[in-house]
């Protein structure tokens, strides 16, 4: 499942809740639908942004279809928001997102979420969303996964931040610090 290396100690419910296989999302068909679709963000009341493809432009309103309902819409071209490719779906790290923005920022947190994956790096940032649950991420041998690592060779977890925070203190000999808010 997972695409990283030192995962095969790890039982197929601990990867579900690190990791994605990538390979479902690259999926060259879906790009090619995504592209045909020309799907943008727009603002809606109860769920904060919903997937739409513009339709027609009149100035500054913009015709769209919600893809999920079918229903029409005019919104401002100021308040639309442009979106990303599949293959940014449930991105790792959001600094590699095309289109970084509110509505792609809270969609891939929210489709990260849902697929168990509480963590997301955001650059320096390692964005957490609490399940409310207890997951089987906190393990010794999920700590030994992370020992040594690279943050980019491992999946995000709270674990790398302390990795990488200890090993920057032994190798520079400074104080290090982790913010949690």
């Amino acid at each position: 499942m997972a695409d990283f290396e030192g995962a095969s100690g790890l039982s197929a419910t601990e990867l579900s809740y690190l990791a994605i296989d990538r390979s479902l999302i690259n999926d060259p068909s879906v790009q090619a639908e995504w592209a045909s679709k020309k799907l943008v963000w727009v603002p809606d009341e109860s769920n904060g942004f919903v997937a739409a493809s513009m339709r027609g432009e009149k100035g500054d309103q913009v015709e769209c279809v919600v893809d999920e309902t079918g229903r029409k819409i005019v919104v401002h071209r100021d308040d639309i928001q442009k979106m990303n490719p599949p293959k940014f779906n449930k991105v790792e790290d959001m600094a590699e997102l095309t289109c970084l923005n509110e509505a792609s920022v809270l969609h891939n947190l929210k489709d990260r979420y849902y697929s168990g994956l509480i963590y997301t790096y955001s650059g320096l940032f390692c964005v957490v969303v609490n399940p409310y649950k207890r997951l089987p991420i906190y393990t010794e041998k999920v700590i030994e996964l992370y020992k040594g690592k690279k943050r980019h060779e491992v999946p995000p977890h709270v674990f790398a931040i302390a990795d990488t925070a200890y090993r920057s203190m032994l190798q520079d000999r400074e104080d290090q610090s982790i913010l949690c808010t």
